[in-house]
This record gives C-alpha cells, structure tokens and sequence, in this order.
C-alpha cells in the first residue's frame, strides 16, 4: 500500500474513533435517565440494571446506526423498550414453573404499592405511562420511541391510567381488610 493511500485510511479510522467515543460519552451521560425509565419497566432493582446493560450493549455494538444530531434519549429508550418487550415475550412463553407462594409474597412486599400496580398494566399501556407520566417524555418522543402514531399514545395512556387507577384502588381497597 502506498504513502498515499494509508493517509486516507489514518484519518478515517481516527474520525471513526474519536466519533464512537463521542457517542458512548453521550449515551452514558443519560445513563441515570434510562436506567429511571428501566426501573419503572421492570419489578426489581435488579431486572432494571440487567435491561440498562443490555439497552448499552447493543446500543454500543449497534453505534454506527444512530444519526448524529437526532435524539439520542429517545434512541437509547427504543432499544430498552424493545428489549423489555422482548423480555416480556419470553416471560410469556414460558411455563408457570410453580414459583412458591412465600416467593410470591417476598416479591410483593419489596415493591411499593404503585409499582406493583403498574405491574398490572399490560405493556403497551404501561409503556406509555413509564415515558410520558414518568420520564416525562411528550407525546411526540413516546410515540417515536414505540413506533406508534401519536394518537395511539394519547388513547393507550388514557386507558393506561384508568387500568393503572382501578389496580391501585383495588390494592388500596384489599390492603385496608
């Protein structure tokens, strides 16, 4: 290879590099917001932290598809609503292994009353309020996030919130007995 030709493929892995530092430096920077966001999706402290490092892996291995200048958040977030959707699908799938009832409870007791309500709400609903209700994201950013129609984010977080509200008042409700 020639003087010449190796200049080129220098500078060009160095753009390339100096650009991937840039975007992890980024994407870590909203680290606290997606694991907040994660937190929300998910039962425990632990399932959170496990979707965050998924969410940043792939977002890493997968760098090269984001666009510069576009909302990086809202990227970030796609990939870990995704992968709890993914997460979500596979739970589904499998078989009622017979978790013990005392298991059940300890679950339970460790998550707040909100939390356990928001368990309830069906995915889709629940992905809706954890962005716009919790992470407070607009309509626009949610719906860009989940690849729906904005109007379709209105409808899920009224429903969303009706379910959500029943859920608590029933917890509220069973709790006083």
């Amino acid at each position: 290879m020639s003087e010449t030709t190796r200049e080129p493929d220098a500078r060009r892995l160095a753009t390339e590099a100096r650009d991937r530092v840039r975007f992890e430096e980024d994407a870590l920077a909203l680290s606290d917001q997606v694991y907040r966001v994660a937190r929300h999706l998910v039962g425990s402290r632990e399932e959170a932290e496990d979707l965050v490092q998924e969410t940043y892996a792939r977002a890493f291995r997968s760098w090269r598809s984001f666009t510069p200048g576009t909302n990086l958040r809202a990227w970030l977030l796609r990939i870990l609503t995704n992968l709890n959707i993914d997460r979500g699908r596979r739970v589904q799938r499998q078989p009622d292994d017979g978790v013990p009832d005392e298991e059940r409870v300890v679950q339970r007791l460790s998550q707040n009353d909100v939390v356990s309500a928001l368990s309830e709400v069906p995915h889709d609903f629940r992905d809706v309020i954890v962005l716009v209700d919790i992470g407070d994201f607009t309509y626009a950013d949610a719906a860009q996030i989940l690849d729906v129609p904005v109007g379709t984010v209105m409808s899920r977080l009224h429903r969303g919130r009706r379910i959500l509200k029943k859920a608590m008042a029933e917890s509220a409700v069973g709790s006083e007995s």
